[in-house]
C-alpha cells in the first residue's frame, strides 16, 4: 500500500479562509490555491497507508478529549530570517492549539512527530515567495481581524501535486462551552481600507 503524507490542521472558516488564500495568491505564493487557509496541529508527515485507521482512532480519542473554544487572528508576524514565512497571527485559542498538537504528536500514538522548530500556532499568508511578496504579506494584511468558535479539526492527505485534500473531521466532544463573541463585527474578518 506504501506511505501517504498526512497533515492535521484547524481550519480557517469562511469567509475568513477563501479571503486570505487568496490575498496569499495574490502576494504570489503560487501553493496557495492546493493550501486550505489552517492553523497546523500536524505538520506535513508520511506515515505507513496501512496505518491510517489507527491515525484516525487516536484524533478520534484527542478530538473526544477536546472542547470548543474561542480562535482569534489578529495582524501578521513573520518568522524570517529563520523560515521564509508571513503569517496572521493567533491571539486567542493558542494555547488550546497547543495543546492539541501536543496530544496528536504524542509518543504514545501513531505520529510521534518531532518538529523542525517550536511549534508557535499561525496562519500562513505567504512563504517561500521573494521578499517584496513577503513585505507587501506582512504590512497589507497587518490590521486582519477575525475570530470563529473553534468546534474540532481535520486530517488532510497530500496528493501527488502537493493539493491537500480532507480525510475527515473530527468535532470536539463533551460540554464544552463556547465564550460569546465579542460583538458581530469581530466575526467578520476585516481589512484596511484604502
Amino acid at each position: 500500500m506504501g506511505t501517504v503524507t498526512i497533515g492535521v490542521s484547524i481550519a480557517v472558516p469562511e469567509p475568513h479562509g477563501s479571503l486570505l488564500q487568496e490575498r496569499r495568491a495574490g502576494f504570489g505564493d503560487a501553493a496557495a490555491h492546493g493550501i486550505p487557509t489552517h492553523v497546523t496541529l500536524l505538520p506535513p508527515t508520511e506515515v505507513a497507508a496501512a496505518e491510517l485507521p489507527a491515525v484516525e482512532a487516536h484524533l478520534s480519542e484527542v478530538a473526544a478529549a477536546g472542547r470548543p473554544f474561542t480562535m482569534r487572528l489578529s495582524g501578521t508576524d513573520s518568522f524570517r530570517p529563520l523560515s521564509p514565512v508571513v503569517y496572521v497571527r493567533v491571539v486567542a485559542g493558542a494555547e488550546e492549539c497547543t495543546r492539541l498538537q501536543q496530544r496528536v504528536r504524542s509518543a504514545s500514538g501513531p505520529v510521534p512527530r518531532e518538529l523542525q522548530f517550536p511549534y508557535h500556532p499561525h496562519v500562513t499568508v505567504a512563504h517561500g515567495i521573494d521578499e517584496a511578496g513577503m513585505d507587501r504579506a506582512q504590512k497589507e494584511l497587518a490590521d486582519y481581524r477575525a475570530q470563529w468558535p473553534c468546534t474540532g479539526f481535520a486530517l488532510h492527505r497530500q496528493d501527488s501535486a502537493g493539493v491537500w485534500h480532507k480525510l475527515r473531521e473530527f468535532t470536539f466532544g463533551g460540554r464544552g462551552t463556547v465564550p460569546p463573541q465579542a460583538s458581530p463585527a469581530d466575526d467578520h474578518g476585516t481589512l484596511p481600507t484604502r
